[in-house]
């Protein structure tokens, strides 16, 4: 297969199948599995929109430095590794000299994010699987920084970001991500690329932040209603909601009756909309 990439100059790079991942050994306890497949390793790199200026990006766990080759090539692209891991920070630094002064030792959930950046920045990783949802609550929180994110993950839960409403796997995470960012589900990966094999299948997905700058409603009532309505997914919104102790009238709503996997984004907008409205 012939792969034409921007980001690779083919004359300096040739790709095996296989990275060696020599000098780092995965720990379990931090939830490493390495991609050890270049072409996959390209392909995450290559679903990356980059605009024409400069493009800052975080790369979250970069480990062996996999995905970082390919995002070095690239002289659009002002790089930042965040790796918690000091035993990946050491071969990075000495397999990726030039970024030295851009490997960053730590844990990107307790990071401040403006001592990296303080302007709008693109994330990419092979998120850890055990971290995973919590990097997106983070990704949240930066939701009018983090413009782009392209990751690989847990293929469950990236089909539970990813889907629309009527799905089993709808949740909490699809619906406040889909509030602010655009998600496809891109491609599979499996286990038999990674070293060790994980015992799940895995997937990349990108997120791309829309147009919404603030919701038409209060945004941490928003995030209050969502969680509670599917803290217990098999009621009526009716019964769901009851901890909130609302407003009368709301409970009289006909949307009331539905359950909370089967309410689009906007309508949880606007529902969260007449709550607000109600003096609650």
């Amino acid at each position: 297969m012939v792969i034409i990439s921007r980001f690779l100059n083919s004359s300096k790079y040739q790709l095996s199948k296989h990275y060696p991942l020599t000098y780092v050994r995965p720990k379990k306890f931090l939830g490493q599995h390495f991609l050890n497949d270049q072409n996959i390793a390209l392909k995450i790199v290559e679903a990356i929109n980059l605009s024409p200026g400069r493009n800052r990006i975080i790369e979250i766990g970069p480990g062996t430095g996999v995905l970082t080759k390919f995002l070095a090539t690239n002289k659009s692209v002002d790089l930042r590794l965040v790796e918690i891991d000091s035993e990946s920070v050491s071969f990075l630094k000495n397999h990726y000299p030039e970024f030295r002064d851009q490997i960053v030792e730590g844990d990107f959930l307790a990071l401040n994010i403006s001592d990296l950046f303080n302007e709008d920045f693109i994330i990419v990783g092979n998120f850890p699987y055990n971290i995973s949802s919590q990097i997106f609550f983070k990704v949240l929180e930066l939701r009018n920084q983090v413009t782009q994110v392209v990751c690989m993950l847990q293929k469950e839960v990236a089909e539970r970001i990813a889907e629309k409403e009527g799905s089993k796997t709808y949740g909490i995470l699809s619906v406040l991500l889909q509030a602010y960012y655009d998600i496809e589900f891109l491609f599979k990966v499996p286990p038999g690329v990674f070293h060790p094999p994980p015992k799940v299948m895995s997937a990349v997905i990108r997120l791309t932040r829309n147009k919404t700058h603030q919701l038409a409603c209060d945004e941490n009532l928003f995030k209050k209603v969502v969680k509670q309505a599917f803290q217990n997914r098999r009621k009526t919104l009716r019964n769901a909601l009851k901890p909130l102790t609302l407003h009368a009238s709301i409970y009289a709503l006909p949307v009331m009756d539905k359950r909370a996997e089967q309410l689009p984004v906007d309508q949880f907008i606007t529902l969260t909309q007449l709550i607000q409205e109600s003096g609650e």
